[in-house]
This record gives C-alpha cells, sequence and structure tokens, in this order.
C-alpha cells in the first residue's frame, strides 16, 4: 500500500468521528410520552409479550434484522493473528457493507477466546439477541468446527463468510469462465492452490454445481493431498485423490482451472503455460494474487483471469454475496442458510452477469462498456440488481427447503434498500 493510501486510510477510519458505523434511534423521543413508551413504564409490555412467545421478539424488537459480525482475529485479511481488538476495523467495515447493501444492522463483536470451545460458548450465549451470526476471521481448521457446533446449537443461521461468500461468488464466476471458455463443469480438471477455509469451501460447493471431485487437486504447504499421505486432517481428507502428482507442476499440467487461495506468486508462469487450451485462472490472493495480472495475460492470451483486486476485470468479492444472503434468509426468518441457498445464490449471480449492464453501474466502473464475456463473468458489486434477485433466490430457496418459518415475502422482490420492510 502507497503511503499517500496508508494516510487516507487512517484519516478515513478517525474523522469526522471515530470508527465506521453508529446506532441510530428509529421511534420519537421528542416528549415525556415518548420516552414513557420506549421505556419505564411502556417497555413492560412487549417484554411480556416476548416471555409469552419468544417469536414477539422479531415483532417488537430490531432482532430480526440484526446480525452478529462475530471474530476472534485469528485470521485478519491477509494479515495472519493479530487479536480481537486489531479485528475490530475489519468487522466495522462489514457492518457497513451490511447496512449498505441490504439494510442490514450490525453489531460487530470481538471475542478473546482462549479456545474454539471458549468462542462457540460465548456466541452461543449472546444469540438470540441477533437474526443471524456472521463469523468472520477465524483461521482453521478452527472455524470449521466453530461453525458446525453453532449451526447445531442456535435456531438462526450461522454463516462463515470468509468459507461460504467466498466459495459462492467463485462458483458464480467459474460456471460463466467455464461455458465461456467452452469446457463442460463436469470434465474441468481444477487445481486449488490453498487448503484452508475459503480452499476447502470453494472446492465442496463447486462439487455441489457440478464439478466431479476426482477431478480435483488441492495442494497445501506439503504438495498435492493424496491419498498416500497420514498427515492430513479431516477436511483436507475429504480431497486426497488417488495420483501421483506431487507437485504444483505436476498438477497443473493439462488442467484447466487453477483456483489460488494461497499467497502472492505462488503460481509461476512455467505452470501457466503447461495448462489446457482456454484456462481458467481465479488468482484470488489479496491485494497480491498468486500470479501478476499482466504477466499471466503476457504468458497466456487464451486465458480468463479472476483476482480480489479492484482495479482489475473479474473481481471475486465477498459482497456480491453475502449482505443478499443473510437478506433472504432474515426476510423468511430461516433457521440456517442450507447448500440449496447457496446454490440459489451462485445462479442468481452468474446468470446477472449476462443481463445488459445499466449505465449507472458502467458509469461507476469508468465509463467503459461492461458485456458478459472474459473481462465480466461475475457483477459489479455496485449492481443494484443484486438486492432483487440474490435476496429473491435465497429466500425462495429456504422456503422451498423447508428451514424457513415465513413465506415468501409479499414485499419482494426488492429493488433497493427502501424496499425493506
Amino acid at each position: 500500500m502507497s503511503d499517500d493510501l496508508k494516510t487516507a486510510a487512517l484519516d478515513y477510519h478517525a474523522n469526522p468521528k471515530a470508527g465506521k458505523i453508529s446506532v441510530e434511534i428509529t421511534k420519537p423521543t421528542a416528549t415525556a410520552r415518548d420516552l414513557s413508551l420506549a421505556y419505564s413504564p411502556g417497555v413492560a409490555e412487549p417484554v411480556r409479550e416476548i416471555a409469552a412467545d419468544p417469536e414477539n421478539a422479531y415483532k417488537y424488537t430490531a432482532k430480526g434484522n440484526l446480525v452478529a459480525v462475530i471474530s476472534d482475529g485469528t485470521a485478519i485479511l491477509g494479515l495472519g493473528n493479530l487479536g480481537p481488538l486489531a479485528s475490530k476495523p475489519v468487522m466495522e467495515g462489514k457492518g457497513v457493507l451490511f447496512k449498505r447493501f441490504a439494510g442490514i444492522d450490525v453489531f460487530d463483536i470481538e471475542v478473546d477466546a482462549e479456545s474454539p470451545q471458549a468462542f462457540i460458548d460465548t456466541t452461543k450465549r449472546i444469540a438470540d439477541t441477533f437474526g443471524g451470526i456472521n463469523l468472520e476471521d477465524i483461521k482453521a481448521p478452527e472455524c470449521f468446527e466453530i461453525e458446525r457446533v453453532l449451526i447445531e446449537q442456535c435456531n438462526i443461521p450461522v454463516f462463515h463468510d470468509d468459507q461460504h461468500g467466498t466459495a459462492i461468488v467463485t462458483a458464480a464466476g467459474m460456471i460463466n469462465a467455464l461455458e465461456i471458455q467452452g469446457k463442460k463443469i463436469e470434465e474441468a480438471k481444477i487445481v486449488c492452490l490453498g487448503a484452508g477455509a475459503a480452499a476447502i469451501a470453494c472446492m465442496k460447493l463447486l462439487i455441489s454445481c457440478g464439478v466431479n471431485s476426482e477431478n480435483i487437486y488441492m495442494l497445501d504447504r506439503k504438495g498435492v493431498i493424496h491419498s498416500g499421505r497420514d498427515d492430513l486432517n479431516q477436511y483436507k481428507a475429504m480431497f486426497a485423490t488417488e495420483t501421483d502428482k506431487r507437485t504444483l507442476a505436476d498438477a497443473c499440467d493439462g488442467a484447466d482451472v487453477f483456483v489460488g487461495l494461497s499467497g502472492p506468486d505462488l503460481f509461476p508462469a512455467e505452470a501457466l503455460k503447461s495448462m489446457a487450451p482456454n484456462p481458467v485462472v481465479f488468482a484470488c490472493s489479496n491485494p497480491d494474487p498468486e500470479i501478476a495480472v499482466e504477466l499471466a495475460h503476457a504468458t497466456r492470451d487464451d486465458l480468463i483471469m479472476a483476482t480480489g483486486r479492484s482495479d482489475y476485470p473479474n473481481q471475486v468479492n465477498n459482497v456480491l454475496g453475502f449482505p443478499f444472503i443473510f437478506r433472504g434468509a432474515l426476510d423468511v426468518r430461516s433457521t440456517v442458510i442450507n447448500e440449496e441457498m447457496k446454490v440459489a445464490a451462485v445462479h442468481a449471480i452468474k446468470d446477472l452477469a449476462k443481463e445488459p449492464v445499466p449505465q449507472y453501474v458502467v458509469d461507476a466502473y469508468g465509463g467503459d462498456a461492461l458485456e458478459y464475456g472474459k473481462d465480466y463473468i461475475i457483477p459489479k458489486p455496485l449492481d443494484e440488481r443484486l438486492l432483487g434477485l440474490v435476496s429473491g433466490a435465497v429466500a425462495q430457496a429456504a422456503v422451498d427447503s423447508g428451514v424457513a418459518r415465513f413465506p415468501y415475502p409479499a414485499h419482494y422482490p426488492l429493488n433497493s434498500v427502501d424496499d425493506i420492510k
């Protein structure tokens, strides 16, 4: 990051008021009567109603539009384990995105937990406050068990965005990229460099979308994850294949797809050269991808490339998913965010990329034409149609799969956050 950008970022967070989010009052407080309704004695009436039926919390409190963004700070962005307090700017930032794109209120919560079980216990004890829980920046493999247990123990949606948000947007872009390159998803040979939370979730969701698990070669720091290794945890072991491939170079030879969820400059040009014709490269290490965009295009002129960066085409950006996924889940009071809802989000995002792009989106991204093709495989985050299409698809999938407690909302489809009720 340049010195100018560092200074601007610190100034942005500090001024004119510290932090990025605040709490607003939603009811009148101008008179003594207003205050008597807001607090004592009036507040006793909704208390009694909720005690009689806990579902009334959705009617009389902000629970139904409130998400907890919770972290232990063990995997902050690409910065590593810097502790819960250092994660607070990121959690506030997540709150900004929830509010800006889906009208969802957020409390950010940073937990100083000495163990995964302590984190689970803390989160479970406060879960009734919220309509949903977004887990964030928790290291693997602990994040898998934390999410699994909380899903079992909570009756509200629990979603680890580093896993599933990344997977949903990656899958949407990948399906389109393979289509443009003339490749069948069930036949595509995929190399995944990285075996952490995002990588495992991406591959699992791609399998749900049609990828053949036998065509996936996942690599960790020790090389290809194969069936002869005895050092694999249960999550990596799911991707152990019967193969004599051992190195990245071995895996990339003839591969159709490279997915990087690892670190900068780990994907050499020689490996890219050895891939099949019309390759797809998702180099998602951020801010520096596994291979520089310029080097990739200089090496192969037949590729489609995506990164995590906003200054190149095809940004794999979680904001295309999580605000709208939670919006749909909250609006039908889903008890979980299940695989059907994730797949529905994938297809809503991928399909939107094929639609004509509104002029306001084109203008927001520099005025250059945007059209479905090699440089436009996924929508832009500022496309307001995401709210209606993705949240609607997720809500419908929740209803259809039997995890919704409310019917499909009468006020759908949403056109803007002003339509949220």
